[in-house]
C-alpha cells in the first residue's frame, strides 16, 4: 500500500530538461524571475480567453457584474498570488535569492491551468503545466536550459480550497518548490 502511494506522487508532477544544461545555475546566489502566460490553454477550453469568456458569461447571468470581477481577479491572482507564491517556495528550496540584476534569469511560461472545482460533495485538483528557459540576463538569446513541468498540483490538505484562486495559488507554489529544490 505504502509503495502504491509513494508511486502515485511521484507520477504526479514531472520536471524534465529538453534543452541545454542547469549546472551553471548551481553555483549562483541569485537569480531573476519572470513570468509569461503566452498561448495558455484552460481546462477543456483551446484558450485562455474563451474560457474567461465562458465563466465570465455564467457568472453575469447569476448576478450582474460577478462575471466581470471574476475576470479582473483572474488575471490580478497572477501578480497577488500565483508568482509570489511561486517565488517564495523556490528561493526557499534552491537557496537562490531573487534579484533583477542576477547573471541569470528564469522565464515561466505557463502553457496549461486546470483551475480544478472544490464544490464539497465533490472535487478535482488544480494543476499547471509550464514551459521553463534559463537564460543570461544581459544576453537573453543566450539559453541555458529549458526544461517542463508538467502536471504541478494544487490542492488544500483540509479540503477548503473552494476559490479557485487559492487552488491554482498552490499549483505555483508546487511548481516553485520542486523547481527550486531539482535546480540545488
Amino acid at each position: 500500500m505504502g509503495l502504491s502511494i509513494l508511486t502515485l506522487s511521484l507520477h504526479a508532477q514531472r520536471i524534465k530538461v529538453t534543452e541545454g544544461d542547469i549546472k551553471a545555475l548551481k553555483n549562483e546566489a541569485s537569480i531573476n524571475i519572470e513570468f509569461t502566460y503566452n498561448d495558455m490553454r484552460v481546462g477543456k477550453f483551446k484558450t485562455e480567453a474563451d474560457y474567461v469568456a465562458k465563466k465570465t458569461e455564467e457568472y453575469n447571468k447569476k448576478e450582474a457584474g460577478k462575471g466581470d470581477t471574476w475576470a479582473n481577479s483572474w488575471v490580478n491572482d497572477r501578480e497577488e498570488r500565483y508568482e509570489p507564491k511561486f517565488v517564495e517556495l523556490f528561493t526557499d528550496n534552491s537557496n537562490m535569492k531573487e534579484d533583477k540584476n542576477a547573471t541569470y534569469t528564469l522565464v515561466f511560461n505557463t502553457s496549461f491551468t486546470e483551475p480544478g472545482f472544490n464544490i464539497g460533495v465533490m472535487r478535482q485538483n488544480a494543476y499547471i503545466d509550464g514551459e521553463v528557459t534559463m537564460v543570461e540576463t544581459k544576453n537573453r538569446t543566450n539559453v541555458i536550459a529549458k526544461l517542463t513541468v508538467s502536471k504541478a498540483p494544487g490542492r488544500d490538505v483540509m479540503g477548503v480550497d473552494f476559490d479557485t484562486g487559492w487552488r491554482i495559488s498552490e499549483a505555483y507554489a508546487k511548481a516553485g518548490k520542486s523547481l527550486g529544490k531539482y535546480i540545488k
